[in-house]
C-alpha cells in the first residue's frame, strides 16, 4: 500500500483494453503492477505532440511509453519526433521500434521527457537510478521544458529513501574510499552504503558510463534534501546521485482507484 500523499488535482478511472486506455467497466477489475505502469505510461504519452524532441526514459514503466510512442508514429498520429534515450537499453529499444534518435549535443533543449521513478515524495522529489541509469537520465531530464514522471502507487513515499536504496554513481578509482565517505556523511540517519553488484554478487555492476554505483540505505529521514545533495556532490569521486529534486513538472500515478495527476 502506498504511503498517503496530499490530494491530487484530478482522478479518473481507467483500465487496459487491447493495449489502450479506456473507461473502466462497472465490474471490479484487479490490475497487475505492470498493467498499472502501462496505464500511467499511456496517459503520459497523451502529452506528446508532433515535432517534439523527447527524452526517452529507462525502466519497466518508461518502456511502455516508448512502445506507445512508436505505435503512434507507425499509425501516423505522431510525426517528426526525435528521441533522446537515457540509456543504452532504451537506445536499443527505440532503434528496434524505428524511433528517430539524436542527442543533447544536437538538441540541447528537450521539449518533454517521460520516465519512471523509484520513489516520489509529496513535494514531487524523486529517487531514480535503481536501474543504474541515473546520470544520463538526469542530464537529459534537467534539459527538459517539461518532465512527466510515471509511476504506480507503490512508489509514493513519505520521504526520500523510505523504500530502499538511494543510488550514487562514483568513479571506480578508490571506490571503497568514496563509499566510506558517503556512509559517514549520513551517519546521523543510520546510513549503510553498499557497492552494487551483478549476478548475485559475482561481479561489480558497471553503468553505461563505465562507473560504479554505491547504494545508500537510510534508517531515518535524511532531512533537508538540498543540503544532502550539495554534501554528496562535494565529495571527490562522486559523479552524480539519484535524488531528482524540483525537476518533475507532472507526476502521473496509476492505482487501484484509477489515474491521479499532480502538477508542480
Amino acid at each position: 500500500m502506498a504511503i498517503p500523499c496530499p490530494p491530487f488535482i484530478r482522478s479518473e478511472k481507467l483500465s487496459v483494453e487491447s493495449g489502450a486506455m479506456s473507461p473502466s467497466s462497472p465490474s471490479p477489475l484487479i490490475l497487475t503492477q505492470d498493467e498499472l505502469k502501462k496505464i500511467a505510461a499511456y496517459k503520459a504519452v497523451e502529452f506528446v505532440q508532433s515535432g517534439m524532441v523527447l527524452g526517452l526514459g529507462t525502466g519497466s514503466t518508461a518502456k511502455h511509453a516508448v512502445d506507445r510512442i512508436a505505435d503512434l508514429l507507425h499509425q501516423g498520429k505522431l510525426k517528426n519526433i526525435v528521441g533522446i534515450p537515457t540509456s543504452k537499453k532504451t537506445h536499443q529499444q527505440a532503434v528496434s521500434l524505428g524511433i528517430p534518435l539524436s542527442d543533447l549535443d544536437s538538441h540541447p533543449v528537450v521539449d518533454l521527457a517521460i520516465d519512471g521513478a523509484d520513489e516520489v515524495d509529496s513535494n514531487l522529489n524523486l529517487v531514480k537510478g535503481r536501474g543504474g541509469s541515473l546520470l544520463r537520465e538526469k542530464m537529459i531530464e534537467s534539459a527538459c521544458k517539461k518532465f512527466i514522471v510515471i509511476v504506480d502507487e507503490s512508489k509514493l513515499v513519505a520521504h526520500v529513501g523510505a523504500s530502499g536504496a538511494m543510488p550514487v554513481e562514483v568513479v571506480p578509482f578508490c571506490w571503497k574510499f568514496t563509499q566510506d565517505r558517503l556512509q559517514n556523511l549520513f551517519d546521523y540517519a543510520g546510513c549503510v552504503a553498499k557497492l552494487r553488484t551483478d549476478n548475485g554478487g559475482e561481479k561489480i555492476f558497471v553503468t553505461d558510463n563505465g562507473n560504479y554505483i554505491v547504494d545508500l540505505f537510510f534508517k531515518k529521514d535524511i532531512g533537508d534534501l538540498n543540503v544532502a545533495s550539495d554534501a554528496i556532490l562535494r565529495l571527490a569521486g562522486v559523479v552524480e546521485h539519484g535524488m531528482f529534486l524540483d525537476m518533475a513538472t507532472t507526476v502521473i500515478v496509476a492505482g487501484e482507484l484509477g489515474i491521479t495527476i499532480k502538477n508542480k
